[in-house]
């Protein structure tokens, strides 16, 4: 025996790899199973590439707002090997959202969600949502104003939520506004609690996938029986059944190497996303976009009427998780091949479609603050007089303008303004500019009292008028 082999029998006599591990590994599978039966795996496999790539870059990433962007600029351009390795972990991302959502179309299509499967679907269902959400908070640890405005619109749409609203974005925010707690919170979520929760759900997730065996591809003509299909797969293994290793995962091996190799020529040549301006609340005269797996959700809201956008900010992603959860329940029998499933087909495709051209029109799609907007109109800045007059430049200076309308021009993310002065009172406005609001940056750092009171006065002043072309919520 050789000197590998008495060290392995002597490690197998401790640990028992042999009678633990090794049935996992080899668990028989249908003798059919394809390429498309590798992007689990490769979803797996990018989530280990992200880890150790973020433990990498948390040994020099500083979570300050001070600090942040000057120590994420450092590693990209300073730090030996930082720009290959942010690169990989900027890639990556991309690459496991990818797959992700590859492998959970693949697994709708040929109906492995059916019985007696609905758990793994489940926890596959809640690591593509945990998955979302370590792209989103890690757009915050960037620190410029790409992240801090994807973050705000996050914050918005918490904050839309009825009865809970508020408090929902308090939590986020950590605080009622974005800060150094928010940037915090993020960091701690992104890099400990979402991977811990995936960390469990991928067990769970493993331990079910080898408890029920991978599902065959489908036949048609094949249906879901709860009362034969355990038996039918038990007959399928027992008659063609052969190991997951080696005799099947040599596609999910090579498979991943390429899918590994792509990332890391992108890293290399490519490098990651350059960081945009530094983060400035009381700046937004930019034209910020979220990261692209994103875009596609804010193109719809860009362009959608902002009648119906308080209904669709909350509405549509409940919606699409319900139908994401209930799925199971509701059709845990029946066809699975997709090929006698046309409606699964027509959702799959009109789906994608979409996202494709909804990502194309969020590249150009005006965000929802109005960077041009049109000067307060003449009416009303005509009769302004001292402080007031000096409060409605500093509106417009301050961009005020290009999130709330007055008289028919401006923006619509934030309110309408054009009657304000009849709904707050002189300390109610002074408290909504020092201390902001779900959306609206606090100025208390960034305004002389000064420059606050004139603000005010200019705000009192805007009680509407018979020819108001807009008014006021």
């Amino acid at each position: 025996m050789s000197r590998w082999h008495r060290f392995w029998a002597w490690l197998d006599e401790r640990l028992g790899w042999s009678t633990s591990i090794l049935p996992i590994i080899e668990h028989p599978v249908p003798r059919n199973v394809n390429w498309w039966y590798v992007l689990g795996s490769a979803t797996l496999v990018a989530f280990i590439v992200q880890v150790v790539t973020g433990v990498a870059l948390a040994f020099a990433y500083v979570p300050a707002p001070n600090s942040a962007y000057s120590s994420l600029n450092w590693i990209t351009h300073d730090e030996v090997l930082g720009h290959v390795v942010r690169g990989i972990h900027y890639w990556g991302a991309s690459a496991m959202v990818i797959l992700i959502f590859a492998h959970v179309i693949r697994v709708f299509l040929f109906g492995s969600y059916k019985f007696p499967r609905e758990l793994n679907w489940l926890t596959g269902v809640f690591l593509l949502f945990l998955t979302l959400g370590m792209a989103f908070t890690g757009q915050l640890l960037r620190w410029d104003q790409d992240a801090y405005w994807a973050v705000a619109v996050g914050g918005e749409m918490a904050g839309r939520t009825p009865f809970i609203g508020k408090e929902l974005s308090h939590i986020l925010f950590a605080g009622q506004t974005i800060g150094g707690p928010t940037l915090t919170r993020f960091y701690a979520t992104h890099v400990f609690l979402l991977p811990a929760l995936m960390f469990l759900l991928i067990g769970a997730h493993l331990y079910l996938v080898v408890r029920h065996g991978i599902s065959d591809p489908p036949e048609a003509g094949v249906v879901v029986d709860t009362k034969t299909e355990r038996k039918r797969y038990h007959d399928l293994i027992a008659r063609e059944g052969i190991p997951f290793w080696p005799d099947a995962a040599w596609r999910d091996v090579i498979f991943a190497l390429a899918v590994g190799s792509v990332v890391l020529i992108l890293a290399v040549f490519v490098g990651p996303k350059e960081l945009g301006k530094l983060a400035d609340p009381t700046i937004i005269k930019a034209n910020p976009r979220p990261d692209w797996y994103f875009l596609w959700y804010f193109a719809l809201l860009a362009l959608m009427p902002p009648a119906i956008e308080n209904y669709f900010i909350i509405g549509f992603p409940l919606l699409v998780a319900i139908v994401f959860l209930i799925l199971p329940f509701i059709a845990p029998t029946g066809e699975r091949s997709w090929k006698r499933r046309p409606w699964a087909v027509g959702i799959v495709v009109v789906s994608l479609v979409s996202i494709a051209v909804l990502v194309r029109e969020g590249q150009v799609a005006p965000w929802s603050p109005n960077f041009n907007p049109k000067p307060i109109p003449a009416q009303i800045t005509q009769p302004l007089t001292g402080d007031a007059t000096r409060g409605a430049q500093l509106f417009s200076d301050s961009g005020c303008h290009n999130c709330h309308t007055i008289d028919g021009t401006g923006g619509s993310r934030g309110p309408n303004l054009t009657t304000v002065g009849n709904r707050l009172s002189v300390n109610e406005l002074t408290w909504r500019i020092l201390n902001g609001g779900t959306n609206m940056p606090a100025f208390a750092d960034t305004l002389s009292p000064s420059d606050v009171h004139a603000l005010v006065d200019f705000l009192s002043s805007l009680k509407g008028s018979s020819g108001s072309t807009a008014k006021g919520p």
